[in-house]
């Protein structure tokens, strides 16, 4: 079952020497690198492994760190709270509900995500403070760097179907797809369509000694 039904873009990408690794580069309508977005493949046949992991969404300078992650299904992500003031993790995401009431250090228990989808992350205290964590059904995705750049390692030959997420897609509801046949260079590359950044900044009120600010 695929996230996300296939949509008209530009693509170029390049398998790197040898049948297993793919480099992919993603940029925007304007031609810049994009940086955030994830890239994964989804095998065309057969199940993909199972490689859940646990990670980390880290609570610093009140924001979130990373602002983009992903992970395989099933997986495990930890909440720690590096900060001096408590916080109040919370979804509301279909693919994962889940609330961390007021707390500070790490929570006892991380949280399981077993649904695919996007997992919008928030602070009941801090208003500016978000993040996102895309679950895939599989183990080859990486997010890409300040360059656009992702490397997706270790992949059996054959053929998948590349797909990229990013949360200022114009049209999150239908993702880009590229077919891509690992026994060959084929040259690929992502043009994402993507919307303004209108990320809240931290409250400039931020200063007032509020033990929960």
């Amino acid at each position: 079952m695929r996230l996300f039904k296939g949509l008209p873009f530009l693509v170029a990408a390049a398998a790197t020497a040898g049948a297993g690794d793919l480099t992919v580069a993603v940029s925007d309508q304007n031609g810049k690198p994009v940086l955030d977005a994830v890239v994964y493949a989804l095998p065309v046949a057969g199940q993909p492994p199972s490689r859940r992991t646990q990670s980390e969404v880290v609570q610093r300078n009140k924001q979130f760190i990373p602002y983009v992650s992903a992970v395989q299904a099933g997986s495990l992500v930890q909440f720690p709270n590096k900060d001096t003031v408590k916080h109040h993790v919370y979804s509301f995401s279909p693919a994962k509900k889940f609330e961390i009431p007021l707390y500070a250090g790490t929570p006892p228990e991380p949280i399981a995500f077993d649904t695919p989808g996007v997992v919008t992350l928030g602070c009941n205290i801090h208003d500016w403070m978000i993040a996102y964590i895309l679950v895939v059904p599989t183990p080859w995705f990486r997010v890409t760097d300040s360059t656009g750049a992702a490397q997706l390692r270790g992949l059996p030959a054959g053929s998948y179907d590349v797909e990229v997420w990013q949360p200022r897609l114009k049209n999150s509801s239908n993702q880009p797809r590229q077919r891509v046949a690992l026994n060959a260079d084929v040259p690929l590359s992502f043009r994402l369509d993507l919307k303004p950044d209108f990320r809240l900044r931290r409250s400039p009120a931020d200063s007032t000694g509020d033990s929960y600010r």
